[in-house]
């Protein structure tokens, strides 16, 4: 018996908008231009379709048309944590992970569903027991390792504004973009492993502490590549131990839509880098849309049972925060942290593809500049592993030959 047809996620859309709405496009642009002119119809039927969940109703969903100054979804409350919890409990009961990460070491690890919720509600308890409130901005300096995206969720879920900068960085750059947020709380590691070397921070980390007067607290992830120990407040080890009844009661707060949920910074080519503020319900509604667009579905949903998502990206580049999309969407995410190509000596470009093949990527997404590294190294992907499971190839960053 032959597995049914795969059905593209925009089509499972465009059948739910003529069965739930009874409207019919008969090609893409159409669908495109209902999308841009009927802006009520479209963004309300998105958060129909993603089931995006609120305790309270909106009034509107655009109240106030003008740029700048839109005001959308007013009255509803939500939370991005929210929408990766909705998919605990099924994507746990079809036996599907929630992260699987590896570094260049070839250290493997899963995060089940239920244990990222746990880490989640544990450090999200640890840092409003260090002060953290609604609307206070928390600076990590982390690599593309599931600590990081537990972190950001347990910011998100006290309501508390994140921003990340990868190990790579060096002080100043990392200095420049922070100190304008003006952090209350450093999560920071005190080391990293990239290119096939291991890389001190600790003293950049007490640099840091310097240059960022508004950090009350350091929550510290400890590495074995430290040369020195870092003072600080806690460390990662304690601030995820928790697997109390206060944890196991845990709910992300309810917040506004437009309140922030992290904050990204373009690339400081003229001047200083300028953050940029992401709204949640913003991002969610974008994380929506982006779906339909990767291509990608819950890994338990039958259709798309079984997918990975993997874009390679360091923390310090904003597909990092896409990558995210996918525990949006219920889908287990596939992490590498470490070098792209093994390293710059010995440069290896067939490395992703390999981890791509060893862990069943469905999705596989990287920078142009990647691609054509590949392109001009001669990669045969077809001698790299089993790749026939890849339906989607991403591509963004720059053009792509």
């Amino acid at each position: 018996m032959t597995a049914p047809a795969y059905v593209p996620q925009i089509r499972l859309f465009q059948n739910w908008l003529r069965d739930a709405r009874g409207l019919a496009f008969d090609s893409y642009d159409a669908l495109w231009q209902w999308s841009v002119t009927d802006l009520d119809a479209f963004w309300q039927s998105l958060w129909d379709y993603a089931g995006i969940q609120s305790p309270t109703p909106h009034t509107a969903v655009l109240a106030e048309r003008r740029m700048p100054g839109a005001v959308w979804f007013p009255g509803a409350q939500v939370n991005y944590a929210h929408e990766v919890f909705k998919h605990v409990d099924k994507a746990h009961a079809a036996g599907l992970p929630a992260v699987i990460s590896e570094n260049e070491r070839g250290e493997v690890r899963e995060l089940s569903w239920p244990e990222l919720r746990r880490q989640v509600a544990s450090v999200a308890l640890t840092l409003k027991g260090m002060g953290v409130q609604r609307g206070d901005r928390v600076a990590a300096y982390l690599p593309n390792i599931p600590e990081t995206m537990v972190a950001f969720l347990a910011c998100s879920s006290i309501g508390a504004v994140w921003s990340v900068c990868a190990p790579d960085m060096g002080t100043a750059a990392v200095a420049d973009r922070f100190r304008q947020i003006e952090p209350k709380v450093l999560v920071a590691a005190d080391g990293v492993h990239y290119g096939q070397k291991a890389i001190d921070r600790s003293a950049v980390l007490q640099e840091l502490r310097a240059q960022l007067p508004t950090v009350e607290k350091l929550l510290l992830l400890k590495t074995p590549y430290a040369a020195a120990e870092v003072p600080h407040d806690i460390d990662w080890h304690a601030a995820t131990a928790r697997d109390d009844a206060e944890v196991a009661a845990f709910q992300p707060e309810w917040l506004p839509f437009d309140h922030p949920v992290w904050i990204v910074y373009s690339s400081g080519t003229t001047g200083l880098p300028k953050p940029i503020v992401h709204g949640q319900g913003g991002i969610l509604l974008s994380m929506a849309v982006s779906q339909l667009h990767y291509d990608t579905g819950a890994s338990y949903a039958p259709n798309s049972l079984g997918e990975r998502f993997h874009w390679y990206s360091s923390t310090g580049w904003v597909m990092w925060n896409a990558q995210l999309a996918g525990l949006v969407s219920g889908t287990t995410c596939v992490i590498y942290d470490g070098h792209p190509a093994h390293s710059k000596e010995q440069p290896d470009w067939s490395v992703l593809w390999r981890f791509v093949a060893r862990h069943r990527v469905t999705f596989f997404g990287a920078g142009a500049a990647y691609f054509t590294n590949c392109m001009k190294a001669g990669v045969q992907a077809r001698e790299c592993g089993e790749l026939s499971q890849v339906r989607v190839l991403g591509s963004t960053g720059s053009p792509l030959a």
